[in-house]
């Protein structure tokens, strides 16, 4: 399907050069802020203690993130899920307090934020286990303001075990991104692949070390699905090069690329488009829990479009790739063979 065909090739490996020169200064840049600044790592790596809330009337964010700086945590994070009433916080390990005194003081300090007074109520679980359960309620002990929903505890140990599977992780797709385009194409073509993907990784992360946002689980997840998502747009470039090389016998490597690439615009524009509305619902309308995850993703997914084509096709064509790489050669028929002696 195609919106629009365009008629004449549009000359893109003439600026190649030009764009390498902004994709490498770029990739610099990136380079140096991870190095410089550093990810912001959220609580799933660094260790500390996730507290769930839930308010009575619809949750005032900005009142608990000041509430918690009053009581020594710098920057808090406090997002809303699932509902208005319905509060995330991810606290950062404190020295010399335990997880157990951290929870019970931030808890204490938004009761008292919001004028209740402490009380514990005895449930029992689904599984039969007697649960105390801690709540703030008004002065006259009726109405319930504030509830604690959860408490977890997240240690340092596994914050370092999750951040080295996840770089495992990183590892493995790249590899298996290589293998799998070596044998469908060449291995230059595999090559200029994976520099494409890890160009846009790093400028992901780049993004992301500059700006300071958080770096989470979920944002490892969408890094991931760039990875995935950025070679898919390449093999579709490379296999209408393979193809053009089979069909334009005369043209040059300049020329098959060209329209290789013009060739698929229209595939791209509808592709992508639809991915990018779907994406930017969630940048928009999902709300904290899916903004960084979403914002890795509109990177991705735009950064991904330009590297498949002045990056792969480019380091693919400067490589040397020509159509004996790609069509084997007919060998001549020996003029003995079937010959009677």
């Amino acid at each position: 399907m195609e919106f629009f065909r365009i008629k004449k090739d549009i000359p893109f490996m003439r600026h190649a050069l030009v764009f390498n020169v902004i994709s490498a200064l770029t990739f610099v840049a990136a380079v140096f802020f991870l190095i410089h600044k550093g990810l912001h790592f959220s609580v799933e790596f660094t260790g500390g203690t996730v507290m769930e809330l839930r308010y009575d009337q619809p949750a005032n964010l900005e009142k608990i993130r000041h509430t918690l700086e009053t009581i020594g945590y710098e920057q808090p994070e406090a997002t809303g899920f699932g509902t208005a009433h319905d509060v995330m916080l991810r606290l950062p390990v404190v020295k010399n307090i335990t997880p157990k005194d951290a929870s019970a003081k931030v808890f204490d300090a938004l009761c008292k934020a919001e004028n209740g007074g402490l009380k514990q109520i005895d449930t029992v679980s689904a599984k039969g286990e007697h649960v105390v359960k801690q709540s703030c309620a008004d002065a006259s002990g009726a109405t319930e303001l504030v509830s604690l929903q959860k408490v977890e505890f997240v240690g340092p140990q596994v914050g370092d075990e999750l951040a080295q599977n996840g770089l495992n992780a990183l590892v493995m797709v790249v590899i298996g991104v290589m293998i799998y385009l070596a044998v469908r194409f060449e291995w230059k073509f595999a090559v200029a692949a994976i520099i494409a993907n890890l160009h846009d990784v790093v400028i992901i992360l780049g993004f992301f070390a500059f700006f300071q946002w958080e770096f989470s689980l979920t944002v490892l997840a969408g890094v991931l699905a760039v990875l995935g998502y950025s070679v898919n747009e390449s093999v579709v470039i490379f296999d209408r090069i393979r193809e053009n090389f089979r069909k334009q016998r005369k043209a040059s490597v300049h020329e098959v690329i060209d329209n290789a690439i013009t060739s698929t615009i229209s595939r791209t524009i509808i592709t992508h488009g639809c991915t990018q509305m779907m994406v930017l619902s969630m940048l928009f309308l999902g709300g904290p829990t899916l903004h960084y995850f979403a914002m890795a993703l509109t990177i991705g997914i735009c950064f991904g479009i330009y590297s498949s084509v002045f990056v792969a096709a480019a380091v693919a064509m400067w490589l040397g790739v020509k159509r004996e790489d790609l069509i084997k050669p007919v060998k001549p028929k020996d003029e003995t063979d079937g010959a009677v002696v």
